[in-house]
């Protein structure tokens, strides 16, 4: 058993370390977690960056960056053991917020509603023992209050790490928006959540689905077309407010903003929303503010505008059983597994930053064969 763990630390904006940590004594309460993959969405980009809010909660330097672990139960004590009802060698989904423990919120299994916030993995200060809180590592500490759920060991561990994105799209395209039957959804953005957002409206009984996207994303629109979707939008070929009201016969009960960094797509939403209208607002933008916001469209069509940053346990439960159903293509969504000493690469690929390069979803995986990165 090796006496010390590898993780990538995010020193400051755009400098990750590699480094090596003690392996930490796990007690009654904890546990030990073996990485089998960690997802890499848009916020792992903007920490990167630099962009992230300034808030308590994501500025933190240095880090061990990762909020999306997937493993194997490798160490655990006996309080743990009965509280999470799992054991050593259980593969478990493990949500990225942990709290007190104490309180109602936590009780409920909230941990982001927990008022005193124990914290959030790839966010947590690297010096707060035992160190390793992140999921760019071999092994993640989890907190005695962190939220875990077993998952089927069989699923490929690239496929299975998408319970994240998969919750965030069961989230905004349904249980946020109440979308029901009837209802027409436009999705902004062909991103690995966007993607989901597109089976998530379809769970949901939508009449319709509009999924938009860059030229480039030809391949993903094809796959939103497989998942559910029934028109796509190339953005950079047609207007696609015009577009998006034609093809919804006027438009929208539900718009879905997943694009990152593009806040004008906020205007889009608004142009697209029928009276009435549910606007989901998910796509980072970079602290990029929105220009000429039309305000009396939204007070005379007495819109509704959320914004959502994570997703409840119950839609993260959700996920992971639709996942394990095996009832869509979710092998095709995952693109790329990145080793951990690839991890500013994995970052740099899923900006659309590396040319030659279009994934969709991506994971560091310790362990992993490098990927070639083109000439």
């Amino acid at each position: 058993m090796a006496k010390t763990v590898r993780a990538a630390v995010l020193l400051k904006p755009r400098t990750l370390e590699h480094r090596e940590f003690p392996r930490p004594a796990i007690g009654s309460e904890d546990a030990l977690l073996r990485i089998e993959a960690c997802g890499i969405c848009g916020s792992d980009y903007e920490q990167y960056e630099g962009a992230a809010p300034q808030h308590e909660d994501y500025t933190q330097y240095p880090v061990i960056p990762g909020h999306e672990p997937l493993g194997i139960i490798e160490e655990i004590g006996a309080q743990a053991q009965a509280r999470w009802g799992v054991a050593e060698g259980d593969r478990v989904a493990v949500r990225s917020g942990y709290g007190c423990g104490r309180c109602a919120a936590c009780g409920r299994f909230e941990p982001r509603a927990c008022r005193t916030r124990g914290g959030t993995y790839g966010y947590t200060d690297v010096s707060r023992p035992p160190q390793l809180w992140g999921g760019y590592a071999e092994h993640m500490y989890l907190s005695p209050h962190s939220v875990v759920r077993k998952m089927d060991a069989r699923i490929a561990a690239g496929v299975a790490v998408m319970f994240n994105p998969l919750a965030a799209g069961l989230s905004w395209a349904g249980t946020i928006p109440a979308t029901g039957p009837g209802d027409r959804v436009v999705i902004l953005g062909a991103g690995q959540r966007g993607l989901c957002c597109v089976i998530a409206a379809r769970a949901a009984g939508a009449q319709q689905i509009v999924i938009t996207g860059l030229s480039r994303d030809a391949h993903k629109l094809a796959l939103a077309r497989e998942l559910g979707a029934d028109v796509t939008i190339d953005v950079e070929q047609e207007d696609v407010v015009a577009r998006a009201r034609e093809a919804t016969g006027g438009g929208a009960e539900v718009v879905v903003d997943t694009t990152p960094y593009a806040p004008q797509s906020l205007n889009h939403a608004v142009a697209i929303a029928l009276r009435k209208g549910r606007i989901v607002v998910a796509g980072l933008k970079g602290q990029k503010l929105a220009h000429e916001l039309p305000v009396d469209d939204i007070i005379y069509k007495e819109l509704t505008i959320r914004g959502v940053l994570s997703m409840s346990v119950d839609d993260t439960f959700r996920a992971i059983e639709l996942i394990e159903s095996g009832g869509y293509p979710f092998a095709k969504m995952h693109t790329h597994s990145f080793p951990i000493d690839q991890a500013e690469d994995a970052i740099h690929a899923l900006a659309g930053e590396i040319p030659g390069m279009n994934p969709l979803h991506i994971a560091i995986v310790p362990g992993a064969p490098r990927v070639p990165l083109p000439a």
